[in-house]
């Protein structure tokens, strides 16, 4: 079979195992009694990227063939996803917290190393057939968003969005996987002395950078926008689907299928990597970043002012923002390290980048988000109104966006840099 054909397969996989679950655990988290801990089951994904990606990797490069390395992972992640989905079905609508979370978190520990894992053997088998990376993997890339589309829409068409088979649906998927992981192109390990440490893999070498003082406020910035990462996949679907609750929202679309609606934004960050290397040769870094901080205001502001009735098209728009909102911070700030750092800690710089990013900035984020829709949402007595919950949510979705544009206002009086045209 086609090298390429068969890096797709894996990518669609990879992120359809994601999607299974991402944006619709949620739901099922409000529906078993568990509202008030939703960010703590999205803020572990951060918490276990501070360390098992890099493990993972040690492991990867030493001992273990990375493409066998990441059938481990998806095969014992697999297993711990079923495990989840088993504990929610026996325990019916009141599972514990601790088993359900020790399961989700042991799960979510082997996934996350696999997404570094799953570059690394499609790295290895382009390379090894002679095709350059750089042109070949991006279109083999989008269909990861296309498997991660894919499972968010059976799932919203199952009916599964409130329910424990989603961790079913994920689990299986990943030990598919984990078998066909083992079928790719061998990947080679290092026995000799050229290797990476854990001090690398970390990439604490990369720490040095906040000596200079462009660096150091460029990765706090970096951290302070992470914080806006996680908080639509953890309660945008509670968010939207909580309308079914008001009598003149209960019949539209938006609010009984949730997924699908935000399935858009997946659509429109597949669409919005391709723009990516015009923005940042016309705009630069600096102009970018800021694009993408304002989209996350308009994305958390239209959420606020929409509704899925004759607001829906903000909803739909709030979506399509996500797009730029997400890549041009994601994949532009990752052009930046690479650009601006020496080639001897370019692994680390990238390393630090996720950190502060998907690591530091999404767990406060997450946690903190949580925090203020307790205090708007989940504390209000059982008997409030749909009405005054949806004004509950407005407000939340007002303070997110109010803190997207303080970042954002800041960023642009701090954040020095001149662009030239031919920067990158």
């Amino acid at each position: 079979m086609n090298i390429k054909i068969r890096l797709i397969l894996m990518n669609f996989l990879q992120f359809a195992i994601w999607g299974a679950y991402l944006t619709s655990m949620g739901s099922y988290l409000v529906t078993v009694g568990l509202a008030k801990n939703i960010a703590l089951f999205y803020a572990i994904q951060g918490i276990v990227s501070l360390f098992m990606p890099a493990l993972a990797g040690i492991v990867a490069d030493r001992w273990l063939p990375a493409q066998r390395m990441l059938g481990l992972c998806h095969f014992v992640g697999g297993l711990f996803m079923l495990a989840t989905g088993y504990y929610g079905m026996q325990a019916g609508d009141t599972p514990a917290f601790g088993m359900l979370f020790g399961l989700y978190t042991l799960s979510v520990a082997f996934y996350m190393p696999t997404l570094a894992l799953s570059n690394s053997v499609a790295y290895n088998a382009l390379e090894r057939e002679g095709l350059d990376t750089v042109k070949a993997f991006p279109p083999i890339r989008i269909f990861g968003t296309i498997g991660f589309i894919c499972t968010m829409l059976v799932v919203d068409a199952l009916g599964y969005q409130a329910s424990y088979a989603q961790f079913f649906i994920s689990g299986l998927l990943g030990i598919v996987l984990g078998a066909y992981a083992h079928t790719l192109p061998a990947c080679p390990v290092s026995r000799g002395g050229n290797r990476k440490s854990l001090v690398d893999a970390l990439g604490l070498k990369a720490f040095a950078l906040f000596k200079q003082r462009k660096m150091a406020i460029f990765f706090i910035f970096s951290m302070l926008l992470g914080v806006s990462l996680q908080i639509t996949n953890g309660f945008a679907n509670p968010f939207i689907t909580s309308f079914k609750e008001i009598p003149e929202y209960a019949g539209t679309f938006g609010a009984n299928h949730a997924n699908a609606l935000i399935s858009l934004s997946q659509c429109s960050e597949t669409l919005c990597i391709l723009l990516i290397p015009f923005f940042l040769r016309r705009f630069g870094i600096k102009r970018v970043m800021l694009i993408a901080m304002f989209a996350w205001v308009l994305r958390f502001g239209l959420f606020g002012a929409g509704n899925p009735g004759s607001g829906v098209w903000m909803f739909v728009l709030s979506m399509i923002v996500y797009g730029v909102a997400f890549d041009f911070f994601n994949i532009s700030g990752s052009l930046f390290v690479d650009k601006e750092t020496d080639r001897s800690i370019r692994s680390s710089a990238q390393g630090l980048f996720m950190i502060m990013t998907n690591g530091l900035g999404a767990t406060i984020g997450t946690l903190a988000a949580q925090a203020v829709v307790n205090h708007f949402v989940y504390n209000l007595p059982p008997d409030t109104s749909g009405l005054v919950v949806i004004e509950g949510w407005t407000h939340c979705w007002y303070i997110f966006a109010a803190y997207a544009l303080v970042v954002g206002i800041l960023f642009a009086l701090i954040f020095k840099y001149k662009h030239q045209r031919t920067d990158i």
